[in-house]
């Protein structure tokens, strides 16, 4: 035990059994994919709730496995968690994940039973891995179109939609005995403001905001055994304070009128809009005081879980926070393990498929231009998000896998010359093909887009975010997405 640790020991001493119930509301994060630190496994040993992995914590199917048997044997009841989105969203790609696009193609294709599939594909996966808790799906509704965080991870705009796909995915999954969470109640699609980097605001007013909360209904009616909480302010909700802290949103809205009982967790407190506001220390207790039943601490630095783990517990001795709603909360989460915690031993076949036929079905419910062979593409994309999209896979490379013959330009950001880019690009000659990803958030994936267009009429374009009027669509940039349209532009 470190000086710290020694310290606030000391200091926050209190009853075992209260101790590790304060312990069961953390999920951490942690660095390593074949040993557990020492730290985390001292957390584990006084009742740490769950682990959440991240492309750091991959290497391989082999090694996640035996890093998931290492965690169990220090704690059978520990909860093993991973974001599995599908789409853009893949933390699991090094150990053979299955290719399944995001949520916004599913909607588009509005198929429940192919939903059903993909979910179940990506569940059984978890299971063959020893993970048991995905922080999936996501339930906002993409009605904002500055939203810059939601978008192609959402089934669309439309609640009965979003819904069908929830009931769809949520029961897949737990059949595979998965634990599944809708996220971010009660709905972040609203926002302009990206929560990871700064406080983000719903400014809508009440009885527009009732429609955000029908996915989160079909999910609680559905049995969705985790809910994930939004840091987002809804000044007609609460003015003072995101969802997250909020014991308006969480306790009356929440368990109350909407009736949930399951596990609430927050999203992470590290984002910008806990972190920069509040600090994670003081938004755990806070979160923890109005209604979560577990933070998530997702950086590896375990510092910081354990300055969150600390406040916690001195919240406790100070009485700030109440025994009682510990002891709620830690109960919630000894259910949810009770349940979910247990790998099962044997893992049933999926279908590898239903995400290409998926990610196939959505392209062509538009037009469909000509094939064209031997093009240059210029693909326009922004650069990965560093929590979400890890692998910015391009379209030139899925379009190269079908036509070798195929040249091409991908860029994240502007060029430093664009006017010398367009014309090498247009000295080719070629066939062009023009693909953007959410420009209208982008000026400079516009600008130059228009450039090339006003001298070559004739491009292909392409959108692989939210679809745009004349332009050929994925819904997402997914692998299975971008090889899907790839498909299309090359004639497959």
């Amino acid at each position: 035990m470190t000086h710290a640790e020694r310290m606030s020991a000391a200091v926050t001493a209190l009853p075992v059994d209260l101790d590790e119930a304060a312990h069961r509301c953390l999920v951490a994060g942690f660095d390593g994919t074949t040993t557990v630190p020492d730290m985390l496994k001292r957390l584990i040993d006084r009742g740490l709730g769950g682990v959440i992995l991240f492309t750091r914590n991959v290497r391989d199917a082999e090694q996640v496995r035996r890093l998931t048997d290492e965690l169990r044997a220090l704690r059978p009841d520990l909860l093993v968690a991973i974001d599995n989105e599908g789409g853009g969203i893949g933390h699991l790609v090094g150990a053979g994940a299955p290719d399944v696009p995001g949520s916004y193609a599913l909607g588009v294709v509005d198929d429940p039973a192919l939903t059903a599939r993909c979910a179940d594909a990506l569940a059984g996966h978890l299971a063959t891995l020893g993970i048991t808790a995905s922080y999936a799906p996501v339930a906002d509704l993409q009605h904002q179109p500055r939203n810059p965080i939601v978008r192609t991870r959402s089934f669309g705009a439309d609640p009965d939609l979003a819904a069908r796909h929830l009931r769809a995915w949520i029961t897949a999954t737990d059949i595979r005995g998965i634990a599944s969470c809708a996220k971010h109640f009660p709905g972040h699609g609203g926002t302009i403001t990206d929560s990871h980097h700064g406080v983000a605001i719903d400014p809508r007013p009440y009885d527009e905001l009732l429609v955000d909360l029908e996915p989160f209904r079909a999910s609680i009616a559905a049995g969705v055994p985790m809910l994930m909480s939004a840091h987002v302010v809804f000044p007609a909700l609460d003015a003072n304070r995101p969802a997250t802290l909020s014991r308006r949103i969480l306790g009356d809205l929440l368990r109350l009128e909407l009736g949930f009982d399951g596990v609430l967790v927050s999203d992470a407190l590290e984002m910008k809009a806990i972190a920069d506001a509040y600090g994670e220390a003081a938004g755990a207790r806070i979160a923890l005081a109005a209604g979560a039943d577990q933070v998530i601490v997702a950086v590896p630095d375990l510092d910081v879980t354990l300055a969150c783990r600390d406040a916690v517990l001195d919240a406790l001795h100070s009485q700030v926070l109440p025994e009682e709603r510990v002891w709620e909360a830690a109960g919630r989460v000894r259910r949810l393990a009770e349940r979910y915690a247990t790998p099962r031993r044997r893992v049933g076949a999926w279908d590898g498929d239903a995400g290409l036929e998926a990610a196939r079905r959505a392209v062509r419910t538009r037009t469909l231009p000509p094939p064209v062979r031997g093009a240059h593409v210029v693909d326009l994309f922004p650069a990965p998000h560093p929590a979400l999209n890890w692998g910015g896979e391009d379209l030139l490379t899925a379009l190269r896998a079908i036509d070798p013959t195929a040249t091409g330009t991908a860029l994240t950001t502007e060029p430093a010359d664009p006017a010398a880019l367009v014309d090498t690009i247009l000295r080719e000659g070629t066939p062009l093909i023009v693909a953007t990803s959410d420009a209208g958030l982008h000026p400079w994936q516009t600008r130059l887009r228009d450039t090339l267009l006003a001298r070559r009429p004739d491009a292909v374009l392409v959108d692989t975010g939210l679809p745009e009027d004349g332009a050929l669509c994925s819904y997402g940039r997914g692998r299975v997405n971008l090889r899907a349209v790839a498909e299309v532009l090359a004639g497959a």
